[in-house]
């Protein structure tokens, strides 16, 4: 087959999903599982159920989580971006997708898959994308290197991808800064839904209760700084606020670790800062695609531009009160302790 007769990867799982088998009594048994489990109310619209590892989110969210451990076959050459939701995720899928799929899309090309469709588009979620409605699809279809996404913690990752090798991305976020974006998208949600919006200091009470969408905070950092700890388990730890900081060096450092290194002529060319400038909020956020179009997600079809805030380090200064912003200090210290993880400050 001829390059220009290859279905590209996108394309192949677009085919994948349409074409995807159906098992409704796999979800259903899910389903029944989870509406089992304790729950209670959430910063969000839904009910928030308690996973039995520890973390809660919304039913058909957590029914996609099960769905992928019991279906999902990892390979060694998959990638998958792990973040806490309002933690850089859009970014560094972005910051991947062009990495990775470079020398088929320059970052510089007016027809990026980048442009037309989102990061979102271009890395789905196990969870809200692609286990969901009863679908099973046949991942084996997909080219290598597969590029995937998720919001579970590293104990309810699907099972295979800790047996395959496959390598993670990670992703954390100060956990105040953290707290007053996913407060802020979830403000919306509930205002969709004729719900009142909570304040910010009692979402800062369910924050530091642990009742927050696939926390606790804590738990689900110390997981993934663990694995990235813990070699030879393949896992790559960024912070947001360095990234903030240099973005250049941690896209040579996501190419790296996902044995895809520039060479020399890629760095004369200035290949590191193409990607950045594709992948910034100034370019992406003035996208047709960001400013008009959605995300299809297991919840609902998700308006774009709600993915693009512009995430100030620091900006929990602007609603925490100090009390407050003291009070999850001390939570981090503590649970951060002798575990080699600097807190931020």
């Amino acid at each position: 087959m001829s390059p220009s007769t290859q279905t590209s990867p996108l394309q192949a799982e677009q085919d994948a999903c349409a074409e995807a088998e159906t098992n409704p009594e796999l979800y259903q048994h899910f389903a029944n599982l989870v509406s089992s489990l304790p729950s209670s109310e959430g910063l969000s619209h839904n009910q928030f159920y308690r996973h039995d590892q520890g973390w809660h989110t919304g039913l058909v969210v957590m029914v996609g989580a099960m769905v992928a451990d019991a279906c999902f076959t990892a390979r060694p050459s998959d990638i998958v971006v792990a973040t806490l939701p309002k933690s850089g995720t859009t970014w560094i899928k972005s910051l991947l997708y062009a990495t990775v799929h470079r020398r088929e899309h320059h970052p510089a090309a007016a027809d990026h898959p980048l442009t037309s469709l989102g990061p979102h588009g271009c890395i789905k979620f196990f969870e809200y994308q692609i286990y969901t409605r009863n679908k099973v699809p046949d991942l084996d279809k997909l080219p290598d290197p597969r590029l995937f996404s998720t919001h579970v913690p590293s104990v309810s990752l699907p099972r295979t991808i800790a047996t395959s090798g496959s390598k993670i991305v990670y992703v954390c976020r100060d956990p105040k800064d953290h707290l007053i974006s996913q407060w802020d998208f979830a403000k919306k949600f509930r205002v969709m839904n004729q719900l009142e919006p909570f304040s910010v200091e009692a979402a800062a009470e369910l924050f530091c209760r642990g009742l927050s969408p696939f926390g606790p905070y804590w738990d689900h950092v110390l997981g993934y700084w663990r694995a990235h700890r813990s070699p030879p388990d393949p896992t790559l730890f960024f912070r947001y606020e360095e990234m903030h900081k240099d973005p250049a060096a941690h896209v040579r450092r996501l190419a790296e670790f996902v044995g895809h290194p520039f060479g020399t002529g890629e760095e004369e060319d200035a290949a590191v800062d193409a990607i950045v400038r594709l992948c910034s909020f100034e370019h992406m956020s003035g996208l047709e695609v960001t400013k008009t179009g959605k995300t299809d997600l297991v919840v609902g079809a998700v308006e774009n531009s709600s993915f693009f805030q512009r995430g100030v380090v620091g900006d929990w200064a602007n609603h925490l009160s100090p009390e407050t912003a003291r009070h999850i200090d001390a939570i981090t210290a503590a649970k951060f302790m002798r575990s080699g993880l600097p807190v931020l400050s």
